[in-house]
């Protein structure tokens, strides 16, 4: 649904060149809700204005919906008519709401409509439908000051709606807001996604954000993306930062002859007793160094740091147990790992995972 194809952006200013995108490749499939996600100046809001084209990338392509956006942006600084046409099919959601003060709700959801040329009846029709969609049906006739900051950010995507775009982009739209309404908001993105089949970008430095409601994600750093996929897939890709990230576990071996192991739940493996069973069959003593759980993408997954006695070559076979159990598997003990053993032990980490 959303292909960007070496996608560069360079700002000029004062003659000096500021380079906030470089070469970024990203695929966003249909009907998924897809969270890049990054430091401050990692480049997540010029990738999502080159999406849309509020800014002209540099270099590359943007496709959406099979439609090239680049291939009808233009020489000019403005929009050429296909453009802003291919537009109305992208909706967008703001960090700071961006309503206008002096207008009602409807009056604020209906002012894209009005750009597109509807009639006053059809505007105030879909504008109340939206309002309905969004839960704020009873607040039609308030004004922004009358709302709270969740309300708004509601209204701000009742108008994001009102073109009936195949693609809604969210620019850290929640960062702006306390935990219990980044909840519901997220909630309501993710019903949205699921009733109107709408594909879903999410632009945030927030990993709460990734682990609540998106089913692939991307990493941004310095301008390019240095990680992607599925979620599963990540959690399931051995030393991945997005899946440490996710579920960040500490803890530091009691010793030097020990071995430290992170070891990822996921699936039918999350709810089995495997660590129980591993000590029984083996007999062997494991201390919990650190461990979470938590639902990303409707899965239940855990990540758990355990330590066990003696050295890795010590422990090839009861980690090959672990592996056989459909556990992701990263080794992170301070000794030096044999590179053959890691790489070919019982069980393969991504066969494992699986």
């Amino acid at each position: 649904m959303i292909t960007t194809t070496g996608l560069s952006k360079v700002y000029r200013s004062r003659g000096r060149e500021v380079t906030a995108l470089d070469g970024v490749d990203l695929h966003v499939r249909e009907g998924e809700v897809y969270g890049v996600i990054g430091q401050s100046g990692a480049g997540k809001s010029s990738l999502i204005r080159c999406i849309n084209l509020l800014e002209r990338p540099t270099s590359g392509t943007v496709t959406v919906a099979g439609q090239d956006l680049t291939a009808l942006a233009g020489r000019g600084p403005r929009a050429t008519r296909e453009l802003r046409r291919a537009r109305s099919r992208i909706g967008m959601v703001f960090q700071h709401f961006n309503l206008l003060s002096s207008r009602t709700v409807r009056d604020n959801v209906e002012l894209p409509l009005e750009i597109l040329g509807w009639t006053g009846k059809e505007r105030s029709r879909k504008a109340l439908e939206l309002l309905d969609l969004v839960g704020l049906a009873d607040q039609a006739a308030a004004h922004p000051a009358q709302l709270s900051g969740g309300q708004k950010q509601r209204v701000g995507i009742a108008r994001a709606l009102a073109g009936d775009p195949e693609v809604l982009l969210s620019d850290e739209a929640t960062s702006a807001l306390d935990p219990e309404t980044t909840r519901s908001i997220l909630q309501l993105l993710r019903d949205l996604n699921r009733q109107l089949g709408l594909t879903v970008l999410l632009i945030t430095h927030e990993m709460d954000v990734v682990k609540s409601v998106c089913d692939s994600a991307a990493l941004m750093e310095k301008g390019r993306i240095v990680e992607s996929g599925t979620v599963a897939d990540l959690l399931a890709t051995p030393g991945s930062e997005l899946a440490a990230a996710l579920f960040p576990v500490g803890g530091d071996a009691s010793a030097e002859d020990r071995t430290v192991l992170d070891v990822t739940f996921h699936g039918e493996a999350a709810t089995r007793p495997v660590i129980s069973q591993l000590a029984r069959t083996y007999n062997v003593d494991i201390s919990i160094l650190g461990a979470a759980i938590d639902t990303v993408g409707g899965l239940q997954v855990g990540r758990m740091r355990i330590e066990l006695p003696g050295r890795y070559e010590e422990n090839v076979v009861p980690i090959g147990f672990l592996r056989e159990q459909g556990l992701q598997i990263d080794v992170v003990s301070a000794e030096p790992v044999p590179a053959g053993p890691v790489a070919t032990g019982p069980v393969p980490a991504k066969e494992g995972a699986r």
